[in-house]
């Protein structure tokens, strides 16, 4: 919600309020938020919402495409001109050595340790269970399954620079590892100081990662694509970042396989009277603090929780600016008449992360049709999935959902299908195959089959 929205909200702000049952205005309120029934939103503000990103991921798609376009031509040397130029940072060596790791790992405390320790086996165990061994079956003398193999190595982008993001690391790499891939390589971005952070190199560590490169941004996936002097390129690219990262592995997916659109975070709630105003609005915060970008939208079927939450969010809002500035910009409050439109939007929506928080939370997960993780209850709350229960938190935003699946070990496996034909079995499959084969115009399929028949009887 920029630009003209933002508008609209001020314009709606300057007039007098006197009702306070009507959720079609824009409250006097010290956070400037969408807040409205969802049956009034204007068409506009519905595009809005549900467009929210892509106009960003176009408009960054030119800039990037020379950005790649750079690293292509100069390699090494223009990844240190970029890195120098976007994050301000003379960087000599790409590549973090395996010493730098070790005395990493050796500043990070045993509790962090510990963390990661716990959150690896959690992730791991997940997606063992995705895996599926090779099958076959037999049928009228045919033979057919399938194997699956690893992808041979994959590049994952961990956002970095001002924070540090171990739990991307342990999210990207520990499936990759669990499927069996044998070359996993990590990009981020470097601190100031040059340095990867300490606690990202040791999340490294701890899942297994090949090679770390300090590099980031777009520039690190035009290298992970078609590779430089000092990093060889990879079969596939995966994980989160901000919208130059999004738009880079979108440019780049002719050449290396991508993940899916993983830009900004979001998420949206669907909250009846039955949820706590804290942990809804709190949750909401937390997707804000990731980027200004982010999306947090409520979707309530209570006006009174609605009003709550409104007030916690101005409150929690002032000690963490930059949630402010991304709910004030992409947040909503939206008032449902029943669960019905509630789920309506929601699959509408497609977001990223969903959170249910209902009588019956359950009955309401059977209706989704779109999102990337579901969060049932109110003691799941996203940063579960964020970091140590499990599952993945790279997911698909900007309404992706309903196309795209969050990151599994589905990503990192080629399935290979086989199969194997008796002559009797050929025999009777011509019967579709050649007047097929010559319906298509393709003569050479039919006398493929034809001459292993006769030469049977040769």
């Amino acid at each position: 919600m920029q630009g003209r929205l933002c508008l609209l909200i001020i314009l709606h702000l300057l007039q007098p309020h006197t009702s306070t049952t009507n959720l079609n205005t824009f409250r006097p309120y010290f956070i400037r938020m969408l807040f409205c029934e969802i049956a009034k939103l204007t068409q506009e503000q519905k595009a809005e919402l549900l467009r929210r990103g892509r106009a960003d991921l176009g408009k960054a798609e030119a800039k990037v495409a020379e950005i790649i376009a750079e690293v292509r031509a100069r390699g090494d040397a223009a990844l240190r001109e970029l890195t120098k130029r976007f994050d301000g940072v003379e960087v000599e060596e790409l590549r973090v050595s395996e010493e730098e790791i070790e005395e990493a790992k050796e500043r990070v405390d045993s509790e962090l340790m510990e963390a990661l320790e716990l959150a690896r086996e959690n992730i791991a165990d997940f997606h063992r269970r995705q895996l599926r061994g090779d099958w076959s079956y037999t049928k009228d003398g045919i033979t057919l399954g399938q194997v699956f193999r690893a992808i041979e190595s994959v590049g994952c982008y961990v956002p970095g620079g001002r924070a540090s993001y171990p739990s991307t690391v342990l999210m990207c790499a520990v499936p990759a590892r669990v499927a069996g891939v044998r070359r996993v390589v990590v990009t981020t971005p470097p601190a100031k100081s040059g340095e990867v952070n300490p606690l990202t190199l040791a999340a490294c560590s701890v899942a297994g990662v090949d090679e770390v490169y300090r590099v980031g941004g777009a520039q690190a996936i035009a290298a992970l694509a078609y590779g430089t002097e000092s990093i060889a390129r990879v079969e596939k690219i995966v994980g989160p970042g901000n919208v130059y990262v999004t738009a880079a592995k979108r440019l780049v997916s002719g050449d290396a396989a991508i993940d899916m659109p993983a830009g900004p975070s979001e998420v949206l709630i669907i909250a009846d009277g039955s949820a706590d105003a804290r942990f809804v609005a709190l949750d909401m915060l937390a997707q804000a603090e990731h980027d200004p970008l982010a999306s947090s939208v409520l979707v309530s079927t209570s006006q009174e929780l609605a009003e709550r939450v409104k007030r916690v969010l101005e409150g929690e809002a002032p000690s963490r600016p930059e949630a402010r500035q991304a709910i004030e910009s992409n947040g909503a409050i939206l008032l449902a008449r029943d669960i019905d439109e509630a789920i309506e939007f929601a699959n509408m929506f497609a977001p990223e992360h969903l959170e249910i928080i209902t009588r019956d939370d359950e009955a309401v997960l059977r209706r989704i049709e779109s999102a990337g993780s579901v969060f049932l209850g109110s003691y799941s709350p996203v940063a579960c999935g964020d970091y140590a229960s499990g599952t993945n938190h790279v997911l698909p935003t900007a309404g992706y959902a309903r196309v795209y699946s969050g990151l599994s070990v589905h990503h990192f496996l080629k399935a290979i299908s086989f199969q194997k034909l008796s002559r009797e079995a050929l025999e009777r499959l011509a019967k579709a195959i050649l007047p097929l084969a010559r319906a298509e115009g393709l003569e050479m399929h039919a006398r493929s089959v034809e001459e292993r028949l006769r030469r049977e009887h040769d």
